[in-house]
């Protein structure tokens, strides 16, 4: 998961065998949440809106923005804990979509270890992209800032592309899925999507200096969302071993499907040129379960 992110209306399905550092909210509590717990979501944008059916799901793109309107179109935000009211299963479960960590059953579980029903799933009209400085890459010691090799993942909206993620339900969340044999799923999703420098200073950090600072500024970060940046070798290891734990198709999904910064290089393409030799490489024994894949 990540900080900055925005969704699009997506359908997500989830393949009989096979099972997405950021939303752009962080759905807020009416208690204090230590720095470690909001990480995941940082400067991620959850919108919301209403499909046929009465189905909600989730749109990222500020283009995309709009009200919901009187039939039951266009896009709406999650911004309070209350929000997620509405996206909240009969049960009380919500659906979380991973993309990144999160198609790792187990880095899942660190973070959310009663999850349920972990599978594999579709995501329609997203890509995956490694253009947000993540701060908690800089706390564990894995960042390369010396060659810009501190970027986490996120999605955002793509016509006609496709991705494999992962599904599970916790206690509340959001984004429309649908099984990998084409069946919409019967909850919303959540999905950590786009978000961008300014709405993240407002909206998360409440125009506060401060607040920046101890999320970023700190670790000399000026600047979140940038195309020029790299994706922490760690993590990005981590990834491609946890989507090659779930099979040949998400492994080669995650290749062809996730970007650099500028949009053009895939994941596939940076680990056979500059990004050759990061998949030899350990994590530091103290992450070797948590960047295990």
């Amino acid at each position: 998961m990540s900080a900055a992110s925005t969704h699009h209306p997506t359908h997500l399905s989830t393949p009989p065998s096979l099972f997405l550092p950021l939303p752009r909210r962080v759905p807020l509590t009416r208690r204090p949440i230590p720095l470690q717990q909001v990480h995941p979501w940082l400067g991620s944008r959850l919108l919301v809106t209403q499909s046929r059916g009465g189905s909600i799901i989730m749109a990222s793109a500020p283009e995309a923005c709009r009200p919901i309107s009187s039939d039951g179109t266009g896009f709406d935000e999650l911004d309070e804990e209350a929000d997620f009211d509405r996206v909240v299963s009969r049960e009380g479960f919500v659906s979380i979509c991973g993309f990144g960590s999160l198609l790792s059953e187990r880095s899942a579980r660190s973070t959310f270890p009663n999850l349920l029903k972990f599978r594999v799933a579709r995501l329609r009209g997203f890509r995956r992209v490694f253009a947000h400085v993540a701060p908690i890459f800089f706390e564990r010691g894995i960042a390369k800032p010396e060659t810009k090799e501190i970027s986490s993942l996120s999605v955002e909206p793509c016509e006609g592309e496709v991705l494999l993620v992962t599904v599970f339900e916790i206690q509340k969340t959001e984004i429309f899925p649908e099984t990998l044999d084409g069946k919409p799923f019967p909850n919303p999703a959540v999905l950590c999507a786009r978000y961008s420098d300014e709405e993240f200073f407002s909206v998360r950090c409440k125009g506060s200096d401060e607040v920046y600072y101890q999320l970023y500024g700190r670790y000399g970060i000026d600047k979140i969302w940038r195309d020029d940046i790299l994706p922490c070798r760690a993590y990005l290891r981590h990834c491609v071993l946890a989507a090659k734990n779930l099979g040949d198709e998400a492994y080669n999904n995650f290749l062809d499907h996730t970007y650099l910064g500028d949009r053009s290089t895939s994941i596939r393409e940076y680990l056979t040129t500059a990004g050759s030799g990061i998949m030899e490489e350990e994590p530091p024994e103290a992450l070797k379960t948590r960047y295990g894949g």
